[in-house]
């Protein structure tokens, strides 16, 4: 074979291993971050926009009402998580983020145009923005591992994570741009569209085209992401086994896997998902912090979000992926139990609000900034051939929090968002995200292990 490879017998795979970054990986981790941060941009505008259409008295929205729409994102995150992760083994990770990232964006635009009160249109639109985006976030982790050194993977992978709240940042801006035209605020949403163009740019999964057993077209992708002609790129061998991933694969062959991926995830998503979509009309209607002063506050969760996810993606390559989530799952805990006293310690006064926010601050710092290594560790639970069925798989199921806990709330609220209930509430949460990280407690440590090895 005569493949150019002077100065060592290095395999491709190894030359990912062992060569040093590219402007091309570069690129790929670009846009799966700026396609995260875009897409659940939308995510936290609707919070802000509920916030709106609560004070609006043209709507006359119910907090139940309000509640609907909010767990509706989170039904079309789950539905996305599944479909997506299904269609990124069987299709590719190229053509399934196209589609995600086009139904997120059409569907966004197309909340904008909802009648005023009809809350069950813009919460059926909500479920096919969801989708869209639940999609991209599965798709764009082993979209990422795939092209990276594995002493790095858990950092790389995480960075698809670590920047979504500077969505949640933007959401904050552009609220306080938009005040309370809500119309204005979702519109800002259809901007990721044109991350379409950026995606025309990059290749397939070189170890995706590996399994469907396409290797010149794999080697040409990782002559692209070493940037060097093909004829360089070291021996490229057939996959170890040509399965076609399927749902019942996954329970026949992964189902400890399967069950920790679930679980986990479920226990971390359900209070952070609250946060998400609650903590806005939480500050604002029952501690009664102007629209501007929840934005701001919410550009500081974003931030300590942020710190979060990035201290957690660097964190799992040097010390473990088990350490860091059990960590940061008792240390959000804390945080929880804080706004859970919140209205205990200090009545109805002022001083509850800020408690609470404390609290949600912390919470959002380490029970959702674990979310840095969380879905890349779950991706590292799957073999190659199976790692975006399993992890959409199990994400999806895990996702399931983000339709109960915005809807359980809402329901406890009834007509009207209340102090009071935030004790109960948010002792749940603190008691499901210290659940959450023991549940990862038995999961196999990927630390320093290359994707085949898995």
């Amino acid at each position: 074979m005569a493949f150019a490879i002077k100065e060592s017998s290095l395999t491709a795979l190894e030359q990912i291993d062992t060569r040093p970054l590219t402007a091309n990986q570069k690129s790929l981790i670009a846009l799966a971050v700026m396609a995260n941060i875009s897409e659940f941009f939308d995510i936290f505008l609707i919070g802000f926009a509920v916030n709106a259409l609560l004070k609006d008295p043209g709507w006359h929205l119910r907090g139940d009402e309000a509640g609907i729409i909010l767990a509706m994102s989170g039904l079309g995150t789950v539905l996305g998580s599944i479909v997506a992760g299904r269609l990124a083994d069987a299709i590719g990770r190229k053509r399934t983020s196209f589609w995600c990232i086009l139904i997120f964006s059409v569907f966004t635009v197309a909340s904008v145009f909802t009648p005023t009160g009809a809350w069950e249109i813009l919460a059926a639109l909500r479920v096919l923005v969801g989708i869209g985006v639940g999609g991209m976030n599965i798709v764009s982790i082993p979209y990422v591992q795939e092209f990276v050194p594995t002493r790095q993977r858990g950092l790389f992978a995480g960075l698809t994570a670590v920047f979504i709240p500077l969505g949640l940042f933007l959401g904050s801006a552009a609220s306080w741009i938009a005040g309370p035209n809500w119309r204005l605020l979702i519109a800002f949403g259809g901007l990721p569209i044109l991350l379409l163009i950026w995606l025309a740019l990059v290749p397939e999964s070189p170890r995706f085209l590996q399994s469907k057993g396409r290797l010149e077209e794999a080697r040409k992708a990782l002559a692209w992401a070493l940037q060097m002609p093909v004829a360089q790129v070291g021996v490229l061998l057939p996959a170890r086994e040509k399965t076609s991933a399927s749902f019942s694969l996954i329970f026949s062959r992964h189902l400890k896997s399967l069950a920790i991926v679930s679980l986990g995830s479920f226990c971390f998503i359900f209070g952070a998902s609250v946060i998400q979509a609650w903590g806005q009309s939480i500050l604002g209607s029952a501690y009664h912090f102007g629209t501007g002063a929840v934005a701001n506050l919410f550009m500081l969760v974003a931030l300590g979000d942020l710190l979060g996810r990035l201290s957690s993606a660097w964190l799992a390559d040097r010390f473990g992926r088990r350490g860091v989530m059990f960590t940061y799952g008792l240390l959000g805990a804390a945080g929880l139990l804080i706004s859970a006293g919140s209205t205990l310690l200090a009545g109805a006064t002022d001083g509850a609000g800020w408690i609470f926010f404390v609290g949600i601050l912390i919470a959002m710092t380490f029970g959702d900034g674990a979310f840095g290594v969380l879905n890349p560790f779950g991706a590292e639970q799957f073999p190659n051939e199976a790692r975006a069925t399993g992890l959409g798989l199990g994400d999806g199921i895990g996702a399931t929090a983000k339709v109960f806990g915005p809807a359980l709330l809402g329901l406890m609220f009834g007509a009207k968002v209340s102090a009071d209930l935030i004790p109960p509430a948010f002792l749940l949460f603190a008691v499901l995200l210290v659940l959450g990280g023991c549940v990862y407690l038995s999961a196999k440590e990927t630390k320093g292990r290359s994707l085949e090895s898995i």
